[in-house]
């Protein structure tokens, strides 16, 4: 007896959902590799900057693409995909490959954002740029430094900060915006004091019902270069402490800093994870710590009269 139509009809669609689609990987999440991911030897706290790390899926759509030592993030949707931050120049070619080697294809990337406008976070951006398309996000203070490629005198660190290939596609946004991709909605938190442009940023990430607001949180700490003084530039550390607020009233249950150390990201992600990778406290903990940071950093200035 031969099949009727309507009968053939389910095999039809599921030969067709199994056909070829084309060399391209489809944009949008997919199940962790974690057979490649356990073989690979762990990251470090105090692993170098260009050191190479694999893809690691963090939770619902995110995914870590960075370097042991440097963050990035790849937020993934099926309208395409959010990167943050660009490494140094030598990691952006990494996080190229992490992308690839995650199952997704840069050129998929609709927008990228960063944490701050030094070399070590957005070296890459111009080679990250060209291979994606994408435009990079940038709050107005961040702007002119990216379009020249270094640093300028209102930094605390200028003089020993390299510099980076100028970015070439640059849109200015608001210190409030969001940036979207499809259904993707990434909230701009400005934090300022480490860098002008600083940037920390907040989005909503679900997994099979279990949803979590991630925070890719920026530098916090009160770095300069030699005979700087933080107590001579009372504007700046106003700055850094309404960052230290805006940081710790945050709905944050996973935080993840460009410095992955300076959150303990490797004793909570990947194989070698001995603690929770949620955390509800943990971006009252960071900005707490930059707190006390800048505190004592102060204190040694005015017990000294010269920058420590």
């Amino acid at each position: 007896m031969t099949p009727s139509p309507t009968a053939l009809l389910p095999l039809a669609l599921l030969l067709a959902a199994c056909a070829p689609r084309g060399d391209a990987p489809a944009p949008g999440p997919r199940a962790s590799p974690k057979a490649d991911i356990a073989a690979t030897p762990a990251c470090a706290d105090d692993a170098g900057w260009d050191d190479p790390a694999p893809p690691v899926h963090v939770h619902g759509d995110t995914w870590y693409v960075g370097t042991c030592g440097i963050a990035a993030l790849l937020v993934t949707s099926p309208d395409g995909h959010v990167l943050l931050d660009g490494a140094t120049p030598a990691g952006g070619p990494l996080i190229l490959d992490n992308i690839r080697a995650a199952g997704f294809d840069p050129r998929d990337v609709r927008a990228i954002v960063f944490s701050h406008e030094h070399f070590d976070h957005v070296g890459g951006l111009a080679a990250l740029q060209e291979a994606t398309g994408a435009p990079v996000h940038a709050r107005a203070p961040a702007v002119a430094t990216l379009a020249r490629g270094a640093s300028d005198a209102s930094d605390p660190q200028f003089g020993e900060l390299d510099p980076f290939a100028p970015v070439a596609q640059v849109r200015e946004i608001a210190d409030d915006a969001v940036v979207r991709v499809g259904a993707l909605a990434l909230q701009a938190i400005p934090t300022p004091g480490h860098a002008a442009g600083g940037t920390s940023w907040s989005w909503r990430s679900c997994e099979d019902g279990d949803c979590r607001q991630i925070v890719y949180g920026d530098s916090l700490s009160a770095v300069s270069a030699d005979g700087f003084r933080f107590s001579d530039a009372p504007d700046l550390v106003a700055r850094l402490r309404e960052s230290f607020a805006s940081v710790a009233a945050l709905d944050c249950d996973i935080l993840i800093t460009p410095h992955p150390s300076a959150s303990a990201l490797w004793t909570r992600l990947g194989p070698q994870a001995e603690r929770p990778l949620a955390d509800p406290s943990a971006c009252r903990t960071y900005a707490a710590a930059g707190a006390a940071r800048l505190e004592k950093r102060l204190a040694d200035e005015a017990a000294t009269g010269a920058a420590p």
